[in-house]
């Protein structure tokens, strides 16, 4: 007989309380003697008191919506009875900053040393395009690359990584797209993750190489090189050229070797996709508590997706380092219901049809359980999407919550290890950056378990603590960090997941 928990209750506030397993009607879902009127399936929540039309729904000891509809003990709470209404916050900006510490015993990961000082975990030499028009000549480049055998003379590089997309031309050359484009592309091109970096542009674009390069050193290793495909004359001549320049940034890229470096210069973008009841339960705090280890060795954790933290900013704000952090943040907050608004969008009601069927309703829940992802840390800056991060500690860059849109920009802010949690089971990677996916659930992790690095459906099932598995995931980290590769590596993603924010008129 099994003594594993059908049900759980996340704060003594809270009025519904979520099924940890299907439960059908009738059935007692919960201590005290709650029968259930309804089936719910396990991450749906169900009513645990009475709850009247447009009283607050209570989960995490916070408000995720209001009823829409009277709503009785034991009936299921969802789409049909619960909205978001009002939801002010006050920020409090920071009022409940808390030091981590430092850890006693300081550990270390190996990985590239580069010239700038950063520290690589992986060793590609990169083929960045400026426009659309280059990707499919940096395509064949690679491509090239790979049937002449290119790399067999250079052991100490992990591959060639075409960075193609779908924009660079028929913008404004003087607008916030513009810039958020142009930070993406420099912050890709002085990536530690790449030892060597070959830029291509066709040579008519907005966005110009000549630009991108002109005037300021990109690398300090001086391993790029650049070119358009006007100015050497076409297709097979830039191809010809190409394979010649990217031999000579590999004889670079290939003195690296992996040497011991602290666990200080691991900078973790954390990002959720495909989330579901779970989510703010197992794995977000488990990364949570993995971010609070980075921290406290001095490294870096990076939150971002700025429309799925609507409704819970104000729990970062109020553990800012100072006002204006907090201010900056807002400031973000509020550009993005401008940008919303104006777009005929709304911030209100970002949870996929996938999230809804997890048993996420409302932005605010959905928030709520994301933001779980930031720990307890000080939030020591705002940035930016792509913005180079350049202060330790937790950070915040804003972004899109589409996520390969949102890595993009964590990759560009020097990203070295991307950390993915999903409840119904996202499928992607990051390349030049290892991606490791964490399951919330037992259930998916066994059906996807070829993608999935890390279980946390053991939270649940076999009452593993937050804490240790937040060590868990910080030891994968390390050894990840170090050279061991992902399951999103072995499948070989990472070849459609650049994905820059456009923003502005396509013209």
């Amino acid at each position: 007989m099994s003594h594993l928990p059908r049900v759980i209750t996340l704060n003594a506030q809270d009025n519904v309380a979520i099924a940890l397993a299907d439960i059908g009607p009738g059935e007692f879902g919960a201590e005290g003697g709650i029968r259930l009127l309804q089936s719910i399936k396990r991450g749906h929540k169900f009513a645990i008191a009475p709850i009247k039309a447009g009283q607050n729904v209570v989960r995490y000891g916070q408000i995720i919506g209001q009823a829409t509809t009277d709503i009785a003990i034991g009936e299921h709470v969802h789409v049909q009875n619960l909205g978001m209404g009002e939801h002010a916050q006050n920020y409090a900006h920071a009022s409940e900053t808390v030091s981590l510490g430092t850890a006693v015993e300081r550990r270390t990961f190996d990985g590239y040393h580069r010239a700038d000082g950063r520290v690589g975990t992986r060793n590609y030499l990169g083929i960045l395009t400026s426009v659309n028009c280059s990707g499919s000549v940096a395509k064949f480049i690679a491509e090239a690359a790979e049937k002449t055998g290119l790399l067999n003379d250079f052991p100490n590089i992990d591959g060639i990584v075409p960075i193609t997309h779908g924009t660079g031309c028929g913008m404004s050359g003087e607008n916030e797209g513009y810039d958020t484009l142009f930070r993406t592309l420099s912050g890709y091109a002085q990536h530690p993750n790449f030892g060597g970096i070959l830029l291509i542009g066709l040579g008519c674009e907005v966005m110009q190489v000549s630009a991108l390069v002109g005037g300021r050193p990109i690398r300090a290793d001086g391993a790029l090189r650049y070119m358009t495909i006007q100015n050497e004359g076409g297709t097979r001549k830039t191809i010809e050229k190409g394979l010649s320049e990217l031999r000579a940034i590999a004889e670079l890229a290939n003195a690296a070797t992996r040497k011991p470096a602290p666990a200080s210069e691991l900078m973790v973008g954390m990002q959720c996709g495909g989330s579901d009841g779970y989510s703010g339960i197992t794995a977000n705090p488990a990364l949570g508590a993995a971010s609070d280890l980075v921290v406290r060795h001095g490294g870096t954790t990076i939150l971002s997706e700025t429309s799925e933290i609507y409704g819970a900013e104000h729990l970062l704000t109020r553990r800012a380092v100072s006002v204006e952090i907090g201010e900056k943040l807002i400031d973000r907050v509020r550009w993005w219901e401008d940008y919303t608004a104006r777009n005929k969008g709304e911030m209100d009601n970002n949870p996929s049809p996938g999230n809804k069927r997890g048993g996420l309703t409302t932005i605010l829940e959905k928030s709520l359980g994301a933001v779980a992802k930031s720990g307890s840390a000080p939030l020591t800056e705002v940035y930016l999407f792509g913005e180079k991060i350049d202060r330790k500690g937790f950070v915040f860059m804003d972004s899109p919550g589409f996520d390969p849109c949102s890595v993009t920009g964590q990759i560009a802010s020097g990203a070295n290890l991307i950390v993915f949690t999903t409840g119904r089971g996202s499928v992607s990677g990051y390349m030049p950056t290892p991606c490791i996916k964490i399951a919330t659930n037992s259930e998916m992790y066994a059906r996807m378990s070829d993608d999935m690095d890390i279980n946390c459906g053991d939270i649940i099932s076999e009452g593993v603590s937050l804490a240790d598995k937040g060590q868990e995931i910080f030891e994968m980290f390390l050894r990840v960090a170090s050279g061991e590769q992902t399951k999103s590596e072995d499948l070989g993603f990472g070849g459609v997941e650049f994905v820059p924010w456009q923003i502005g008129a396509v013209m």
